[in-house]
C-alpha cells in the first residue's frame, strides 16, 4: 500500500494569521497519526510563513510514524535536520519568496551540489529525497546524486486530470517510475493530489512508496472533517495494490 504522509504546514499557517498558538500544529500531528496516517511532513521556509523551526524541533519526539522534512538545502535548513534527525529529508529547488514549489531540480546541472548534501546527510543516517519533475533525464541524473528516492512534482498531473486528460496527464509519471525503480531509486509523489485524483494516480503509476499531501487534505477537512478526511485517502489507497 502507498503510505499517506500530511503535510501539516496549512495547520501552522491558521495558527500564525491569528497569532497565539491555536490550532496547534503538535496537537494535530498527534491526532493525523492516531487517524491512522503514516507520516508527518513539514515544509519549513525562511520565513517561517507557517512551519516554523521551532516547531520541526517539538514535533521530533512527536513523530512516531515517519517524519518526512522538506526545504531548500540552504546552511539554516542542513543544520536544523542535521539536529533533528527526521526519518527522510526531501529536498526541494524553491526560493525564499515562493508561495509554493513549482519546478524539479535539474538533477544533471546540479549534480555535484547534491551530491554533498545527500553525502552529509545520509552520514547522519537520514533516508534523503529529490523533487524532480517526470522527465528521464532528469530521473537518471538524480541516481548520481546519492539520493535514496526521488519524489515526482504531480502538479501537472493534477492539472491534466482537472481538465479530462488523466489518460495523458499520468503517462510521463508512470515512465519516470518505471525507470526510477530500474535504477533502484524509491519514489515519492506529491503536490496537488486530492482526492478526486489521488487513487487515480496511485493506480497508474507503479512502485509509489507515499504520498505527501497537505493543502488539499486540509481544504477537504473544512468539508469532511479531519478524521473522515484521513481516512478516506487510507481508503483510496488501500484498494490499490502494487
Amino acid at each position: 500500500m502507498t503510505k499517506l504522509s500530511v503535510n501539516i504546514n496549512k495547520i501552522a499557517t491558521l495558527r500564525n494569521a491569528r497569532g497565539g498558538n491555536f490550532p496547534d500544529p503538535l496537537v494535530f500531528a498527534r491526532k493525523i497519526q492516531e487517524f491512522g496516517a503514516q507520516g508527518i511532513t513539514v515544509h519549513p521556509r525562511p520565513d517561517e510563513r507557517h512551519i516554523r523551526y521551532a516547531d520541526v524541533r517539538a514535533l521530533r519526539p512527536l513523530v512516531w510514524t515517519e517524519f518526512n522534512v522538506e526545504g531548500n538545502p540552504i546552511p539554516r535548513f542542513l543544520d536544523l535536520v542535521l539536529e533533528v534527525r527526521p526519518d527522510q529529508v526531501t529536498l526541494v529547488p524553491d526560493d525564499p519568496d515562493q508561495i509554493t514549489s513549482d519546478h524539479g531540480w535539474d538533477t544533471i546541472k546540479h549534480r555535484d551540489y547534491l551530491k554533498d548534501i545527500i553525502g552529509r546527510l545520509k552520514e547522519a543516517g537520514i533516508r534523503t529525497s529529490i523533487f524532480v519533475d517526470p522527465v528521464p533525464e532528469m530521473v537518471e541524473g538524480a541516481v548520481h546524486t546519492g539520493t535514496d528516492r526521488i519524489e515526482l512534482y504531480t502538479e501537472s498531473y493534477a492539472r491534466g486530470f482537472a481538465e479530462g486528460k488523466a489518460e495523458q496527464a499520468v503517462k510521463p509519471y508512470a515512465e519516470a517510475a518505471r525507470l526510477a525503480h530500474r535504477l533502484g531509486l524509491g519514489i515519492n509523489a506529491g503536490h496537488d493530489l486530492n482526492l478526486d485524483n489521488v487513487e487515480y494516480f496511485v493506480r497508474h503509476v507503479p512502485h509509489v512508496a507515499e504520498v505527501s499531501i497537505g493543502h488539499a487534505l486540509v481544504v477537504e477537512a473544512l468539508w469532511y472533517g479531519m478524521e473522515n478526511t484521513v481516512r478516506m485517502y487510507l481508503h483510496k489507497l488501500a484498494s490499490v495494490e502494487h
